[in-house]
């Protein structure tokens, strides 16, 4: 998309949505101390019924309180703000707003929806970094940052490079790509920071590993934590402690700079994801030797483990001890693939797609567990089966068929299922993130045309076939138990 073009996309993709607001009688020092809290330059100001009055910003305290030689303990915001709020509709070009900030000498503006109620705002500054927004600026200033309060910043802007590109028509799977490679430009430069000083060492008999969707490289805009730590057998215990501190010291400046944690623990900081080479290897052949659920989604993500700093070869001694235990244990594969089959798609009568009944996501359907779970996990599992782990799914698809247990056709039908799944899941979240709202993996189906219904439709179809095939490659109805 040219800088031209930029200037006719609609205000209402690009707004920040959570406003924050003050009271007209709130003191201007409590005022500007919140903004400071937030790292806001500005404030929406409100009246006892909440309507948006005036707003007051980092300008008004310079011209109308410092520089008079005023005390903002004893002034209001009232008295302080700018009114009334200028506002344009959600609709609006920016090429609106940049002619609206233009004509009342303003460098922000408020955002209306269709009744005229104030919904959002947006800054010059957006504008300006919108017209620069490249993956290339975002890589230059992740390699130029020097504190972890810039590596947030940035990777906010990541989200709304996101937002922009998948509006701007880039493909799905480039987008997954971009994803996975400025997170891990993140991490990466997130922990060179941390290693100055005390920790300048870190890594050289240690790794970091990624785990799951980010350890393949397919991320979407719904993506937390999912990291463990390994280390030589042969640490002393001084090593070994600052290994301990400085996984905590990663996952948190992690979550600092705007990466979740994980739900289910899943993170380095965690002694049970945190430990030697022999002490994995160790944990690998037990969660083999008793293949219950946890055990099985355990071994699972360790299948997708990718070395994002440290010591490589750590990485590679224990793929090596993956691959060769899964070789060994075909009934454990088998297992894997009995668990991948729990997933059955929601195709009803007539091949209609069965939505969530009740609850949150009433007349949703779960993109995850409906078909892109048992996707990667299957085609995991069959790679595994011929002693192949890691890479992304399209990567592990086409040694499947190299190697003769995929059809060139189920290739083909698989990867373009996956990446139907993974373009819907994808627009999905981009339209919750804009809109403010939590993001998920659900959709609506209903929502979809036609003709996206109709491919939805076979693509789930793909999914129920390839279950059928895992089936029957692993003999699932002779497993017993």
């Amino acid at each position: 998309m040219s800088e031209e073009s930029i200037f006719f996309l609609p205000v209402k993709d690009y707004c920040h949505r959570g406003l924050i607001t003050c009271q007209l009688t709130d003191r201007v020092v409590d005022a500007a101390l919140m903004m400071r809290s937030k790292e806001i330059s500005s404030l929406i100001a409100c009246d006892e019924h909440g309507q948006p009055i005036g707003i007051m910003t980092d300008r008004d305290l310079r011209s109308k309180v410092v520089a008079e030689g005023k005390d903002p303990a004893t002034l209001t915001v009232a008295q302080v703000m700018t009114a009334p709020v200028i506002s344009v509709t959600e609709h609006d070009s920016l090429f609106d707003v940049l002619y609206c900030m233009s004509r009342h000498r303003i460098h922000r503006v408020g955002v209306v929806d269709q009744h005229n109620t104030l919904v959002g705002i947006i800054n010059e500054s957006d504008i300006i970094r919108l017209q620069n927004r490249s993956p290339q600026r975002l890589l230059r200033a992740i390699d130029e940052a020097g504190k972890i309060a810039e590596l947030k910043t940035i990777h906010g802007e990541t989200q709304q490079l996101v937002v922009f590109l998948s509006r701007s028509g880039v493909p799905t799977n480039q987008l997954i790509r971009l994803i996975s490679l400025l997170n891990d430009q993140l991490s990466d430069k997130l922990v060179k920071l941390l290693k100055r000083g005390r920790f300048a060492e870190m890594g050289r008999n240690s790794a970091f590993l990624v785990l799951g969707s980010e350890g393949r490289r397919e991320q979407t805009l719904k993506t937390d934590q999912d990291n463990a730590m390994i280390y030589a057998d042969d640490v002393t215990a001084e090593e070994l402690t600052d290994i301990e501190a400085f996984s905590h010291l990663l996952i948190d400046a992690l979550i600092e700079i705007g990466v979740p944690e994980c739900p289910g623990g899943i993170m380095a900081r965690n002694d049970f994801w945190r430990r030697s080479l022999s002490q994995w290897q160790d944990a690998i052949d037990g969660w083999i030797a008793s293949p219950s659920g946890k055990n099985i989604l355990n071994f699972s993500m360790f299948s997708d483990m990718r070395t994002l700093c440290g010591n490589v070869a750590l990485e590679r001694d224990l793929r090596a001890h993956v691959i060769r235990r899964a070789e060994e244990n075909t009934i454990f594969l088998a297992r894997m693939a009995a668990n991948v089959c729990r997933f059955v798609p929601p195709l009803g009568w007539f091949g209609r797609i069965k939505t969530e009944s009740g609850g949150k996501y009433a007349g949703q359907l779960d993109l995850k567990k409906a078909g892109i779970f048992a996707l990667t996990e299957g085609v995991k599992t069959l790679a595994l089966s011929i002693g192949v782990l890691g890479g992304n799914t399209h990567d592990k698809l086409l040694l499947l068929q190299d190697r003769g247990v995929l059809s060139q056709q189920q290739v083909n039908d698989i990867d373009a299922s996956f990446y139907l799944l993974t373009f819907l899941r994808l627009r999905s979240q981009v339209a919750d993130h804009v809109a403010g709202r939590e993001i998920s993996n659900h959709i609506f189906p209903a929502a979809l045309d036609r003709v996206e219904q109709g491919r939805l439709k076979l693509a789930l179809e793909v999914v129920d076939s390839f279950e059928g095939m895992l089936k029957q490659h692993f003999q699932l109805d002779m497993l017993r138990g």
